[in-house]
């Protein structure tokens, strides 16, 4: 009789869950219609222009896998591969600029600068496109306030050019870091330090083998997320190098305004294909690296 009651009793409250559970899934559906016209019309033309052909003569269309076989040639595979060393170079940078000053920032005592720091990291890490570039050419360019005041023309310093350009990306890259690995910071415990003092080790060996192995994942998904931002930018290159330095999303932009061959029109949209199956490569790193990291540091 008494578990007679008790099921009586749970099941209108089994019933209000559900109903409560299939409100919820009426408040999503506003924001999944908007990822379906944001996101999804736009990612299914680029797929269906990816793989389509225009006949110039006769106007009709076809479906083929020229434009990705294009893509991956001649100046759009080094515009491609520029990118990816681009990226590449920038993001190891700004990761090993980036985790001392997190460090700094953690271990600081001083709750005024900590939160400054990490402040000023969240608006540079979103300052770019044009004006960092015209920051950087006021300041470091050819006629640049610094350029003239310290001679670097004559010493070979050269704004426009590969290394130039990683400088320029660094100024985003490494508050982005800041902001990535410091709450991974944060979570490692004092009681790890304390217990590697006790059984005599040195700080350099607490950070060797205790410290950076649980660090690890997180480093590694900062570096990814540092790469994959560096590799979508557009705006700050396009206005500081133009045609000067290949890069994939340089070659899109000229593709869309027209500057391809006839027949070739749809080469921007397997290029944007291409950056979007790295990108996805880039997710499919970082989505485990940060569950891992979040296991140790929880």
């Amino acid at each position: 009789m008494t578990s007679t009651a008790v099921r009586v009793d749970t099941a209108p409250a089994a019933g209000l869950q559900r109903r409560r559970r299939s409100l919820g899934w009426l408040a999503v559906v506003p924001l999944l219609a908007f990822t379906a016209l944001a996101f999804g019309l736009p990612a299914m033309a680029m797929l269906d222009g990816a793989f389509t052909v225009k006949d110039p003569a006769t106007g009709a269309t076809s479906y083929t896998a020229g434009n990705l076989t294009a893509s991956l040639r001649g100046a759009y595979l080094t515009a491609l591969l520029g990118s990816v060393k681009l990226s590449a170079v920038s993001a190891g940078l700004a990761a090993l600029l980036g985790l001392p000053l997190a460090q700094a920032v953690v271990t600081s005592r001083h709750r005024a600068l900590r939160e400054a720091v990490l402040t000023a990291s969240g608006v540079l890490a979103n300052f770019g496109g044009v004006p960092l570039a015209f920051a950087f050419v006021a300041t470091l360019g050819n006629a640049g306030v610094l350029t003239r005041q310290f001679g670097l023309t004559d010493q070979g310093w050269d704004l426009y050019s590969f290394w130039g350009l990683v400088i320029v990306y660094l100024y985003f890259l490494i508050p982005l870091m800041v902001l990535t690995i410091t709450p991974a910071l944060e979570g490692l415990r004092s009681q790890w330090r304390e217990a590697a003092q006790n059984n005599g080790a040195t700080s350099a060996q607490y950070w060797r083998h205790v410290a950076l192995p649980v660090l690890l994942p997180s480093l590694l998904g900062g570096l990814v997320l540092l790469f994959g931002s560096a590799f979508a930018a557009y705006a700050t290159a396009a206005a500081m190098v133009g045609s000067s330095i290949p890069l994939v999303t340089l070659q899109i932009a000229d593709a869309l305004s027209g500057n391809v061959l006839v027949g070739q029109e749809n080469v921007a949209l397997a290029l944007s294909l291409d950056m979007v199956l790295v990108a996805g490569l880039v997710m499919a790193v970082y989505l485990p690296l940060q569950r891992r990291s979040a296991r140790w540091l929880a």
